[in-house]
């Protein structure tokens, strides 16, 4: 039986995309679970296409992950595919031996390198990856027909309600360069990378190590400022290609022409991204936004940041539209990172219902219960210790929550 779940009332439509030179894309139905859609994607990048990534930090993570980390390194690929439905993680020996048979079955139809065939798989944790599925599904994705980015952006999902896509681009001299993303995520969400696998396309022209260094520093503003249950999934993957195509000089670093445009784009991206987990959050009705200033540090912020959105109490708190600005003083204070109880203030809405450790004399709380009744919610938290600041995304936490994943297995 598969769950049958109802969009969120945070979804954003998929966007207008664009074709990125370089790029195919082709889904097929694997049938991983007995679902009746595409649960298979093959992406195929020409000759030549840079690659990066950023990986979970998980102790148990797959054999894809595993696999991944050593091939970014490398720098190229020719073709990406994912499966939805099972993770194949936890399953030793079994799990690489399915991963080594895809990307031999990819690699010999290409005519390139197994180790230049990327493979990601998402869903359940503990079952091996049916090879018999696998190859079938693989053989139908390579003659299938080119199918749209929305097409490919469904296929990855599992608990998702809505296909996740976004779109940007930059100026390099006079050329334009594209970017396109999709991105699957709902629960299991946490900043340890975090728990998603996305892929970012681009037709710009980078040498792969100045790329890996771009997706590092978006990703430290963006997939790792989300969360949505504190959980880290073993099977979290971030790749970004490059496929070259565009008509503009090599990028190197960041003394290149165009290499602060493009970085912006990049980060865009990822923002983008990012965002639209935390909107699909697993029974989530409202969209949080922390921001935190006046931290010993950035890094310190993010923290603080971390601890209040991942807290059940402030994430219940705001499901329930209550202003209780107490559970945030308690995240706060828990986190583990320099605060001052006297010089700590908290807003809702833009309105300041502590300042300095004490509470408003004339706070008026009706403005604050309106802010509390939308669906975006805007939480200030201001330490009073320094010049860090940070930015969180995060969700309330709803019944839903419970019966999706009581029921994830079924």
């Amino acid at each position: 039986m598969i769950m049958e779940l109802t969009q969120s009332p945070l979804a954003r439509p998929f966007p207008e995309m664009t074709d990125i030179a370089g790029v195919t894309l082709r889904v097929s139905r694997a049938r991983y679970k007995d679902w009746d859609r595409a649960d298979l994607t093959f992406i195929e990048v020409d000759e030549g296409t840079a690659v990066a990534g950023v990986f979970t930090q998980s102790a148990c993570a797959s054999s894809e992950v595993e696999l991944g980390r050593e091939q970014v390194a490398s720098g190229s690929a020719r073709a990406l595919i994912v499966n939805a439905g099972n993770s194949n993680a936890f399953t030793g020996y079994r799990g690489l031996e399915a991963v080594q048979a895809i990307q031999a079955q990819v690699s010999e139809s290409l005519g390139c390198k197994p180790k230049d065939v990327l493979v990601s798989s998402t869903g359940v944790i503990g079952v091996p990856l049916p090879q018999d599925k696998a190859r079938e599904g693989v053989e139908a994705a390579l003659t299938a027909t080119p199918c749209s980015w929305e097409d490919a952006a469904s296929a990855i999902t599992t608990t998702d309600t809505f296909a996740k896509g976004a779109r940007t681009s930059a100026m390099i001299a006079d050329a334009r360069v594209e970017l396109v993303g999709i991105i699957k995520g709902s629960g299991m969400i946490a900043p340890d990378m975090a728990t998603m696998l996305g892929y970012i396309f681009t037709d710009a022209n980078i040498e792969p190590a100045f790329l890996q260094e771009l997706l590092n520093r978006a990703n430290l503003q963006s997939f790792s400022c989300i969360t949505v249950d504190g959980d880290t999934s073993t099977s979290d993957t971030v790749l970004a290609f490059a496929t070259g195509k565009a008509d503009h000089t090599l990028i190197t670093g960041w003394d290149s022409p165009g290499a602060d445009a493009f970085a912006a784009a990049l980060c865009d991206m990822c923002n983008r991204l990012a965002q639209l987990v935390v909107r699909d959050g697993e029974g989530a009705t409202k969209f949080i936004t922390i921001r935190v200033s006046g931290a010993v540090s950035d890094e310190s912020a993010r923290r603080i940041g971390l601890s209040v959105a991942n807290s059940p109490l402030v994430k219940t708190a705001i499901a329930g539209e209550d202003a209780n600005w107490g559970r945030v003083v308690m995240a706060v204070g828990k986190a583990g990172e320099p605060a001052n109880r006297d010089k700590l203030s908290i807003a809702f809405g833009g309105v300041w219902a502590a300042r300095d450790g004490l509470p408003v004399d004339d706070y008026d709380e009706a403005p604050v219960a309106k802010h509390l009744q939308g669906q975006e919610i805007d939480l200030a938290v201001e330490l009073g210790m320094g010049e860090g600041i940070a930015r969180v995304w995060t969700c309330d936490l709803t019944h839903g929550y419970i019966s999706i994943n009581a029921d994830y297995r079924s």
